[in-house]
């Protein structure tokens, strides 16, 4: 017979825990304890391009002479802890239950939902060889919360391209160069992009110019991170 210790030491393992620190959840908590979610980074940033500022602003001194293609961002903090933890377990170690609160923290931060979200296309190789698309399941989580449309097939994924991370942002832009095609008829003036990290944003970029073509009047960018430029 196992002891009262073994026993609570049991149903203590049993207890929901936090997808963070991995202690139990108390009453009132889901996915991430109080003391865990309290470290989520909210800095000010850059509404228009992401890039973090002192303090919030609609458009920072680049984007005031560079902007980019899209009208707003909404993201959760810069690729740092805990989001890279986050998005790795995410992304990588198939958490497919983290899109939800993921999702519900972006969308508390929307003011102005896209009413058609459209989550960066995979290649069909790269969808059958990851068997999911993280982008995807992070779209439905926030078109469930905000009362939008999620709409995967609106934009398919020609080429099979390399993996961005791997590139500088003068490769990304050539290797994205003609990968993408529309294939909806018909479109809303305001689309919103739902990506898992903003990098140089190349590829949310592109995707945007290719909606914008089509006569798309505004593109946000939904997303869990964005990483700053090197210094």
């Amino acid at each position: 017979m196992l002891s009262p210790s073994s026993l609570r030491s049991i149903f203590q393992w049993t207890k929901p825990q936090c997808q963070l620190c991995h202690l139990p959840l108390h009453r009132g908590e889901a996915f991430w304890c109080q003391h865990c979610l309290s470290h989520f980074p909210q800095p000010p940033y850059c509404t228009r391009c992401g890039s973090t500022t002192l303090p919030l602003v609609s458009r920072c001194g680049r984007c005031l002479s560079k902007p980019p293609p899209w009208q707003h961002i909404y993201r959760l903090g810069e690729y740092d802890f805990p989001l890279r933890q986050l998005v790795h377990q995410f992304k990588f170690r198939r958490k497919f239950w983290l899109a939800e609160p993921l999702g519900q923290q972006i969308a508390l931060q929307i003011t102005n939902p896209a009413p058609l979200l459209i989550p960066v296309p995979l290649h069909p190789q790269r969808r059958l060889w990851r068997s999911f698309n993280q982008s995807t399941l992070l779209a439905r989580a926030i078109a469930d919360i905000t009362g939008s449309q999620c709409q995967p097939d609106t934009i398919r994924r020609t080429r099979n391209t390399k993996v961005q991370r791997q590139l500088s942002r003068q490769e990304r832009k050539r290797n994205l160069r003609r990968a993408f095609i529309l294939k909806a008829k018909a479109l809303p003036d305001h689309v919103a992009i739902v990506d898992d990290v903003v990098t140089t944003g190349s590829t949310v970029a592109e995707l945007t110019r290719l909606l914008l073509r089509h006569g798309v009047k505004q593109v946000d960018i939904y997303c869990i991170c964005y990483t700053p430029p090197a210094k």
